[in-house]
């Protein structure tokens, strides 16, 4: 069966090229020029992967406020921003609000698919080792890889797909060190190092809300990342 590809973006000649290129690769897509009519969609069938925009048709942060509604409704659905917005402010924005990667509309369209095929990739990743184990189990931290959910002392973190391949990767082998590009490995994305610093923040952020004394996640400057022991 295709994969559902919901492509949010108001400039209708845009629209169709990615529908176009898309299609090509085998993917089933769906277009919307403007927030309202894309959510009124995906409340009654969500898509596998949305791309979306950030200015959408008279919302100029209409994208933004997209990414966070959907991720209300799914948090570990793949959101990527396709969008001209190339300031180093929106793309940390874009993914604070929960996106998993953010894109500019001058990479090649070849890139742009190689990014998609990588996160489908990563829920497939997820879904094969679900046949090995079930769960992570460190301390209070409890993965389940086959809902893909995350618990810190029976209250559920809400994570992205991201943000929860990162966790696994740290906490899978806690005390071990992972630098910035073992953690891309791990996750199967391509990002640069100020963009996992982001992620990391925005993890430690959501465990620090149902925990205060969160310190599972230890930073080695100059190096990476590590996951204490419990």
């Amino acid at each position: 069966m295709k994969r559902r590809i919901a492509v949010v973006e108001d400039e209708a000649a845009i629209r169709e090229n990615y529908r176009a290129v898309l299609t090509r690769y085998g993917y089933d897509v769906s277009l919307y020029s403007n927030r309202p009519t894309a959510m009124k969609a995906f409340r009654e069938q969500l898509p596998e992967l949305a791309i979306i925009d950030v200015g959408l048709e008279d919302e100029v942060e209409g994208g933004f406020e997209l990414c966070l509604e959907l991720r209300s409704m799914a948090p570990q659905l793949p959101i990527i921003f396709l969008t001209a917005r190339d300031s180093e402010f929106d793309a940390i924005s874009g993914l604070r609000l929960g996106a998993d990667d953010y894109l500019t509309k001058d990479i090649s369209l070849e890139h742009m698919v190689a990014r998609i095929v990588a996160l489908f990739r990563r829920i497939d990743s997820l879904k094969q080792s679900q046949q090995n184990s079930q769960q992570v189990v460190e301390g209070p931290l409890v993965l389940d890889l086959d809902r893909m959910t995350a618990v810190w002392k029976d209250e559920p973190v809400p994570l992205t797909l991201t943000e929860f391949w990162l966790v696994h990767a740290l906490a899978k082998h806690p005390g071990h060190v992972k630098n910035r590009q073992q953690l891309m490995d791990a996750a199967n994305v391509v990002l640069d190092d100020s963009t996992i610093t982001s992620h990391i923040k925005r993890i430690r952020k959501k465990f620090l809300k149902l925990d205060p004394a969160f310190t599972a996640i230890e930073t080695i400057y100059g190096f990476g990342y590590r996951w204490q022991p419990h």
